[in-house]
């Protein structure tokens, strides 16, 4: 299963629930389309959040921010 997770929270609720239990982030970053886009570091982390946060998960398709692209790797976006 994805480490990805897109929940229909706030950014800042989502890192408060993370830091709560201990839940290793490797990013995060709010949704255009509204929500927040969480990726654990690990899939037990991610298990744990899919848990947590079970009536608020987006399972549609999400529009992300274009500038999610600029914080990737040069070797990446080729």
């Amino acid at each position: 299963m994805s480490r990805a997770i897109n929940i229909n929270a706030p950014l800042a609720d989502v890192q408060a629930l993370c830091t709560k239990h201990a839940l290793a982030v490797s990013t995060i970053e709010a949704l255009t389309s509204g929500g927040t886009r969480v990726v654990m570091l690990n899939p037990d982390g991610a298990d744990r959040m899919r848990e947590l946060m079970k009536t608020k998960l987006i399972e549609s398709p999400v529009v992300r921010s274009s500038l999610h692209l600029a914080r990737q790797p040069r070797s990446v976006q080729r």
